[in-house]
């Protein structure tokens, strides 16, 4: 283990973590929810990544993700590998810069355990969501995060065992309610949470010790 690792078993044990270690995460987006989630995960003892966008970091992103001033104009992808590796250096990055078509994204998750959804598009949301429902993959979406206010409204359904949702259901990021840093970091950790407790109640049902290190 290096020292992140170290510190970080501090809180959840070895046994644990080499646990969440086993488990591949796909970060289907690295915008506001893709970027401050994943960082979540990573800070959590996650080490497999699939990370896919297309994009590259733009000012206007700079108010909710999880990218820096120096980083405008880098692919996302590539900036978000770079800062979650800031934190800890030996993670497992498969980094996929392009657009998720239906055609492509099983392929692109092909070897993922858990997919968290992060995408603009409501339609590919949809389909994302189709797509992975059928099989034993973890899908963890968002829907409802703009605007300020009322935040205890954003909350976490558990649509079936493998499919959750976050938000308010209702408040579609427009220009009446933005994207604003707070509430997409809470969606943010609120997947991130979802994906934890989800793989760390898997490792006491199938066995695991339950004590810290």
């Amino acid at each position: 283990m290096n020292r992140t690792e170290q510190g970080i078993a501090v809180y959840i044990g070895e046994e644990r973590l080499r646990y969440l270690q086993s488990i591949t995460v796909g970060i289907a987006g690295a915008g506001g929810l893709g970027s401050n989630c994943a960082m979540h995960l990573v800070r959590s003892g996650f080490k497999h990544f699939v990370l896919v966008d297309y994009d590259r970091v733009d000012e206007s992103n700079l108010n909710r993700q999880a990218y820096t001033m120096s980083q405008v104009g880098q692919l996302k992808v590539m900036a978000l590998s770079e800062n979650l590796k800031a934190v800890n250096p030996d993670l497992d990055i498969d980094v996929r810069t392009g657009e998720v078509t239906p055609d492509n994204m099983e392929a692109l998750f092909m070897r993922c355990d858990v997919i968290v959804e992060a995408f603009d598009d409501p339609m590919v949301k949809k389909v994302l969501v189709e797509t992975f429902l059928p099989t034993d993959k973890l899908v963890v979406a968002a829907s409802g995060i703009g605007g300020t206010g009322d935040s205890d409204a954003m909350v976490t359904r558990k649509v079936r065992d493998n499919f959750y949702m976050i938000g308010d259901m209702t408040t579609e990021c427009s220009m009446e309610d933005p994207p604003l840093s707070p509430k997409v970091a809470i969606a943010a950790a609120k997947q991130a949470d979802v994906v934890l407790n989800y793989y760390l109640e898997k490792f006491k049902t199938e066995g695991g010790a339950d004590e810290c290190a």
